[in-house]
Parts: structure tokens; sequence; C-alpha cells
């Protein structure tokens, strides 16, 4: 049995309702509402649906909407630079900030991924000198740091910056200005332009790469000041599940840095694997790529027991899975739920450890005193009497507290 202490708090409450009238002996419906710890999804497919202008397809991607708020607490918004500015300029503010505004409004954190990457970058830019494309990349990061502070608060600063100076597919801006300055002035620059945006901002280093090169990577930077938040890991698993061996193996190398860790691109597909000869994902191209009865199994099966041993882990704070529904990056059939928006074995099996196996809910009952003792996970709660309610946030940080009911 994984000890999962860490996740949980207790609190001493005292409740009153509105007239300042001791409620004792009362029975209080207790209902945990959301988790402090971050269960996430790519929110590509809320963007679409919040951006949805053909009314023929309004009531798909609402039902698929629908869907991904019942599991997640945590979505990931694109702002490829690419993607995002076209042409120089012409700006998506409005298409991400409807987006991200409707998670907000359903108590859902967002993400901005990322701010700084070598990949879908705006092709514009090459044809500035490296002095030029650094000094837009950091108004870029100004701009959308700012115009969406208060919204998005947490950000992807920079993504897979140990094979960004030596990336060779492409000719492209940041590889450019990666490969004259190195990586972790690269990495410095950005970072103490994203903290001087919006002080308040949750900042990532993100990879995929999880050799003793990331290792390497963060102790430079944390060496050199830089101001990590938290460690950003990407799991993209299409040619195999780690393992809890290696799962567990990595944990302990990147918990050394004692930095709260993410695992912010987790994939495990329900189909056949990519061969293990290929090096780059990005090469396996197929028209079909279908989800079977068996794939889906052991789909469920190992995203289980990644997410019970990550959960599980005291320095992991959150876990985004990458595609919500099938056929997204690669075609692959790496989603919980199918392209028709029918749900997988791996969407129920979360949506029970999430809302039941680690939710905490029940009935309490006040003493003589108005005072209960209410142990759980860590996050927002809603308590009820009678047609009285009160909400509050349990924090391990805070072992008294009194509230009213109205």
């Amino acid at each position: 049995m994984m000890n999962l202490s860490h996740r949980k708090a207790a609190c001493r409450l005292r409740l009153t309702d509105e007239c300042g009238q001791t409620l004792k002996n009362k029975k209080i419906n207790v209902l945990q509402t959301n988790h402090k710890f971050l269960f996430g999804c790519g929110a590509f497919d809320i963007l679409a649906y919040a951006n949805v202008r053909n009314e023929q397809e309004r009531a798909f991607w609402e039902d698929r909407a629908k869907k991904w708020l019942e599991v997640y607490n945590y979505g990931t918004l694109p702002f490829y630079w690419g993607g995002f500015e076209p042409v120089e300029g012409q700006v998506q503010t409005e298409s991400r900030m409807k987006a991200a505004r409707f998670l907000q409004e359903h108590n859902v954190k967002v993400k901005g991924h990322p701010l700084c990457w070598h990949t879908v970058c705006a092709d514009w830019l090459m044809k500035y000198d490296n002095a030029t494309i650094m000094k837009k990349q950091i108004e870029r990061i100004h701009r959308e740091m700012k115009d969406f502070e208060g919204v998005v608060d947490m950000w992807d600063v920079i993504n897979e910056v140990v094979i960004m100076p030596v990336f060779d597919k492409y000719d492209n801006a940041i590889t450019r200005i990666c490969k004259e300055k190195g990586r972790v002035r690269l990495i410095k620059e950005v970072f103490e332009a994203a903290k001087e945006a919006n002080p308040n901002a949750v900042l990532l280093l993100n990879d995929f790469n999880t050799s003793a090169a990331y290792e390497i990577l963060i102790d430079g930077c944390l060496e050199a000041g830089v101001p990590i938040d938290v460690i950003g890991i990407q799991s993209h698993q299409h040619q195999g599940y780690w393992g809890a061996e290696k799962l567990e193996q990595v944990l302990e190398r990147f918990s050394s840095f004692g930095l709260p860790i993410h695992f912010t691109e987790n994939t495990l597909v329900s189909g056949t694997l990519i061969p293990p000869e290929i090096v780059d994902l990005n090469d396996h191209q197929v028209q079909e790529w279908p989800s079977t009865p068996e794939g889906e199994e052991r789909q469920m099966k190992e995203m289980e027991e990644m997410y019970r041993i990550l959960f599980a882990h005291p320095l992991v704070e959150g876990v985004t899975g990458w595609d919500f529904a099938d056929g997204a990056w690669l075609n692959a059939p790496s989603g919980v739920i199918r392209k028709d928006n029918s749900t997988k074995p791996s969407y129920d099996m979360l949506k029970h450890l999430i809302k039941e196996e680690w939710n905490t809910k029940g009935e309490v009952c006040t003493d003589e005193e108005g005072f209960v003792l209410l142990e759980g996970f860590l996050g927002e709660y809603e308590l009820e009497c009678a047609d009285k309610k009160v909400k509050f946030i349990l924090d391990a940080s805070v072992q008294e507290q009194e509230l009213m009911l109205k």
C-alpha cells in the first residue's frame, strides 16, 4: 500500500451560522470539489470548443468538453509561436483567451505551452539577425505573460533545450540563438524575462530528455540563479510503457534537486506501438492507427500504475495526459476517449481514482461546541448543513479554522 499521507491533512473546524450561533450536534455533509494536486490534460479540445463556429459541430465539441471537465482540474493550452503568431503582429490572443477563461470559469488551472521553443517556431523570425531574434523573443514573453496574467499564471517557459542547439532537422531562429548563447544563458534570459513580466507566475523548464544531460542542464541553471519553480518531464511512451522501475528511477534522479516535479506530457497508446528503431517519433507517419480492445486494456493498466506511483511521490505536483482524444499528435490512439467521444477504460479508471478513491466526501457531526475534525485529501471543499453552505480549502498549513455557513 502506497503512503498518501502527504496528500492529506486534518483541520479542526468550528462552525457557526450567519448569526454567529454555534452549530451544535449538527450533521454536516462534506464534499471535496477540487484537488490541490494537478490532474491535467492537454486542452486542445477545449480550445476547439471555445472557438467553434460551425453550429452543426457544437454538440460534438460540447460533449467532448463536458467529458474533459468531468475528470481534470488542470489544462495546457498551446502557445506555439508559429501558430500563435503566424504573421508578425497577428496574434491569436482572442482564441486562447476564450479557452483560458472557459477553463478558469470551471475552476481549472491553466498552463501556457511554451514561450520559447525551436519547433513550431515563427518562420518570419528568420529574416532577422540573432540580436533582433532575441529581442523579439523577450518581447513575446512579456506580451503573452502580461496579456494573460490572472488567467494563465503557469508557463512552460522554454521547451526541450537539451536538443535545442544541436537540432538539425531544419534551420530555425531559436536554435540559432541557442547555439550563440549556449543553453544556460538562453534559459536564464528567458526565465528572467518571464519573472519580470509576471512575478507571481509558476515557471517550468520542460524536456523529453530524461538522461543525465537534463540533470546537468538543470544543475547549471540553478548554479546560474535561474528561477525555475518546477521541473517538467515529458513522458511520451508511444514505443511502450516505461514501467514502474524506470519511472521510479527517473523520479529518484530528478528529486535530487528538491524542486516540484510535473509530468507535463504523458502518452500511453491503446494500439500498436511505434517500432523501437525509430528515433524521432515524428518520423512515424501513418494514415490509420486504430485503438484495439487489448490495447485499451493495456493502456488502462499501465496508466493506473503510473498515476499511483506519481501520486504517491511527495515532489510530484501534477501529471498531464497529452491527448484527450484519439487521433491527435501522430494520429495515435493515445487519448482516454475515442474519436467519436466514447470513453475508453482509461477514462473510467482515471475518473474513479480522482473522483472516488482519492476524493473525500461523506457526513460528519459537530460536537457540543460546534467543532468537528475534518480529515481528507488536500483541496477545495464545500460543507453543507440543511440549506446552508460554506466553501473552504483544506491545506496542511492550517490546523484550525472558524467557518460560517449561510
